[in-house]
């Protein structure tokens, strides 16, 4: 068989930073890692121990009850991270090729996410500091200036998922480190390459820089070693990304404490399509949607919602799209779509194709697999299921498709889920297609767009029912991982207050 360029990836050692040291996650998880472009097994998953996480959250709590890493003054932290930001620029092409190689993304793909969202997030972080976001004074009730100081929780915890670990990583730990919180990062188990080399990047600048050991530290494992992080009352925020099981074990863990946290989940996101659209930029866009990570993102299609007068002539654009797909070796820079991640995550999918046919629905696909024995699956779109029998996100290359009459069916089919994350609408008339937009229940609604990106770098991020809790943001997450303090002179008595209103 000839050599895939995934085949030729050298595969890292999971390890672990644990207060200033790095050493190979000890425990062996029990289950396998695989190239999923051939179904290798390349690696067992490998976690931290009961004590690693111990002495984790401890040099955590010693970082932060010392202010070694908080007193060091904002331009000098903001200096710090641009260095960092310096240094993942530099290892972009490397973080790109194991995060490709991890998660079965395509290159093109984790090439930009790298080359953009992980430096990036370092340097609008540092911005922010620079700008002084973390003290403005507010008038007091004498005259004198009453300061409002943004400070930190306590140390952090950021748990990211498979599918884009490492940006996503990198743009949560960015801020908790601009806002003076050591940090501690849980890659997850089933893709910790790429997330690890960004750890081994960032703890480099940091310790080259003079940051305080302790202040940023890498965890490895699985769920049991998040929960005791989250359980921890060292630990003081969390920021997840991830399923709504996950997202609501986080929020019971955290209610107790009124630990605050941030949770990006699900999707199930709508795509609309009425019937004055483009029908090839709307053709487009849906492949795109159904197709960017493989399908295996919070915010890609899964329902597809079409006004009755173009249902066919749309279907037959899409199906001719998903015909002209590329799809192969994640590595490889024609690959256009690469495979499922791992192997029980395609039989998943594949189990969830068989429930929608068993209920009567038709699967529909057009797209050539490669001549490789990997987690392969076309993008596939099920027609003839009911709305209520598509009320739960599937993750992957595969999306439900439902007819509307006039725009109000389209728009009651949109908000019919508890989610709402991201929803799309696809329009010929762009004022129609905004009035669509502005009552469709999301955190974000794009009109004829089809891209990863937010609308607006410095726009929020939010979600809404069952997607999550708390927004994220360029600003917002920044602002998560604090609390303010007002600090003032008030020289004024409460009898002197009575007479100022007497």
């Amino acid at each position: 068989m000839t050599t895939t360029p995934s085949q030729s990836v050298e595969v890292p050692e999971t390890t672990q930073l644990i207060d200033g040291e790095w050493s190979p996650a000890p425990v062996e998880l029990g289950t396998q890692l695989e190239n999923p472009n051939t179904g290798e097994a390349v690696a067992q998953m490998r976690g931290s121990t009961d004590d690693d996480v111990e002495r984790a959250a401890a040099a955590a709590w010693r970082v932060h009850e010392s202010g070694a890493w908080l007193k060091i003054p904002a331009q000098e932290r903001a200096d710090m991270l641009e260095k960092v930001a310096d240094a993942l620029d530099a290892a972009a092409p490397q973080v790109a090729a194991l995060e490709s190689f991890g998660t079965a993304a395509v290159i093109s793909t984790t090439a930009m996410l790298a080359g953009v969202i992980n430096g990036g997030s370092f340097r609008l972080a540092a911005g922010l500091l620079r700008d002084g976001r973390l003290m403005h004074t507010v008038d007091g009730p004498t005259g004198k200036p009453a300061e409002v100081h943004r400070l930190p929780w306590g140390p952090a915890l950021s748990l990211v998922p498979w599918n884009a670990p490492a940006p996503q990583g990198c743009h949560k730990i960015a801020n908790s480190l601009a806002v003076g919180a050591p940090t501690i990062l849980k890659p997850s188990e089933w893709a910790p390459y790429g997330t690890t080399l960004v750890a081994e990047v960032i703890a480099k600048a940091l310790d080259e820089a003079g940051a305080p050991q302790g202040t940023f530290q890498l965890v490895q494992g699985n769920s049991h070693v998040g929960g005791r992080l989250v359980k921890d009352q060292r630990i003081r925020s969390i920021s997840f990304t991830g399923g709504l099981v996950g997202g609501q074990a986080i929020a019971a863990a955290c209610a107790p404490d009124f630990k605050p946290a941030q949770l990006e989940l699900g999707g199930n996101n709508p795509v609309v399509v009425l019937d004055d659209a483009d029908l090839d930029g709307a053709a487009t866009g849906i492949t795109e949607l159904l197709t960017q990570l493989n399908g295996q993102w919070c915010r890609a299609l899964g329902r597809l919602i079409i006004q009755g007068g173009i249902y066919d002539d749309l279907m037959a654009a899409v199906l001719e799209k998903f015909g002209q797909l590329v799809i192969g070796d994640s590595l490889s820079a024609e690959s256009q779509m690469g495979p499922i991640v791992h192997s029980g995550h395609l039989s998943m999918l594949k189990g969830r194709i068989a429930e929608y046919e068993a209920k009567g629905g038709k699967a529909h696909s057009s797209s050539s697999l490669p001549d490789l024995p990997g987690n392969f699956l076309a993008p596939t779109l099920i027609t003839g299921v009911s709305s209520a029998d598509a009320q739960e996100e599937i993750f992957g290359p595969v999306a439900t498709v439902h007819r509307a009459a006039d725009d109000a069916e389209a728009l009651a089919l949109a908000n019919g889920t508890p989610f709402g994350l991201e929803g799309y609408v696809f329009a010929g008339d762009e004022e129609r297609g905004m009035a669509l937009a502005r009552q469709v229940r999301a955190g974000g609604v794009k009109v004829n767009g089809s891209t990863m990106l937010s609308l607006n770098l410095m726009a929020p991020r939010p979600a809404w029912g069952l997607s999550g809790l708390g927004v994220e943001g360029t600003t917002e997450t920044f602002d998560f991982f604090t609390n303010p303090r007002v600090v003032g002179v008030e020289n004024l008595s409460a009898a002197a207050l009575k007479s100022m209103f007497s």
